[in-house]
């Protein structure tokens, strides 16, 4: 089986791994190199340096609609392309090139949470179940029909960044399992119900801003969900706090949302209802602290009130 892997961050990595060790790759696609740090050297993405590390061919156009991607593609005859948070949308053409075409290991359980962000929507809005849907792409947002879904349950305290480690071997599992038969004929893709289908669109850091007129519990998911990038802040004294996470205290009076409440080395911020306790928070230019360091340095006080 001949295969072309579409893939960028390190969520793909398990993916190519497994891709590599069960057909022939016979090229990696992903993203150019950005500037990172703060010398702003041009640093590969996870996926290159996975496929270097293999011994894979890797491309990285700077664009995909020139016909360039398409026309590889075919000069290289792939019997069938994988995509795994490639980060672009692919047109028509390069869809098709494939004999096969091309099929996303999109991280959930469609028709729900199309987009670029569903790992952490699912998480913010308290789900208790995800998966990976194996799908064949078409030219819709993750709008094709569905070949095989395999379900993982979402714990209550961990955050999008530790599911989507989690999501990450789990997909490599199903290119070990089910990709062949995909080739072969022998499972058949099932369209989606587009009457159920929910959106997960990209998230940026102004959407990180913490509301704390929330209830707790939508408090402590939205702060799981932004975990680890672009991570829930809030303003405090005029500067950037970011919150990391927190715990539910709604057993505690209701005060003005936002405001700052002490018991012992405890911290509490009183919410819409009831209140979330901080676990761990990060002050501009300082490393993330727990509460007894918190207030120790007095970088949060009783009685403040945070988010203006």
């Amino acid at each position: 089986m001949k295969t072309v892997f579409f893939g960028t961050p390190v969520i793909a990595v398990p993916a190519l791994r497994a891709l590599a060790a069960t057909t022939s790759v016979t090229a990696v696609v992903c993203q150019p190199d950005r500037p990172s740090g703060r010398g702003l050297h041009l640093s590969p993405p996870a996926v290159k340096d996975a496929a270097t590390e293999l011994g894979l061919p890797v491309y990285q156009p700077t664009k995909v609609r020139t016909g360039e991607l398409e026309a590889y593609l075919r000069d290289l005859a792939p019997d069938i392309a994988v995509v795994m948070a490639y980060g672009r949308i692919l047109p028509e053409g390069v869809l098709l090139a494939p004999r096969l075409g091309c099929v996303n290991l999109h991280a959930s359980i469609l028709p729900r949470y199309r987009g670029a962000a569903p790992i952490q929507w699912a998480v913010i809005r308290g789900e208790s179940v995800t998966g990976i849907s194996l799908m064949q792409m078409d030219s819709g947002m993750d709008t094709g029909p569905v070949f095989a879904t395999h379900e993982l349950a979402i714990d209550p305290d961990e955050s999008a960044g530790d599911l989507a480690y989690r999501l990450a071997e789990l997909a490599a599992a199903v290119v070990r399992d089910d990709l062949g038969a995909v080739v072969d004929g022998s499972l058949t893709a099932v369209p989606q119900d587009a009457a159920l289908a929910t959106y997960a669109p990209p998230i940026e850091r102004a959407d990180a801003t913490i509301d704390w007129t929330r209830s707790p519990t939508e408090l402590k998911n939205f702060v799981r969900g932004m975990s680890p990038t672009p991570g829930a802040h809030t303003s405090h004294r005029g500067r950037t706090l970011k919150i990391h996470a927190l715990a539910l205290a709604s057993e505690r009076s209701t005060g003005l949302p936002g405001t700052i409440a002490v018991e012992g080395r405890r911290v509490f911020v009183h919410a819409g209802t009831g209140a979330v306790e901080i676990l761990s928070a990060q002050c501009e230019g300082r490393r993330p602290q727990g509460p007894t360091d918190l207030l120790c340095g007095r970088a949060l006080v009783a009685g403040e009130r945070l988010g203006g």
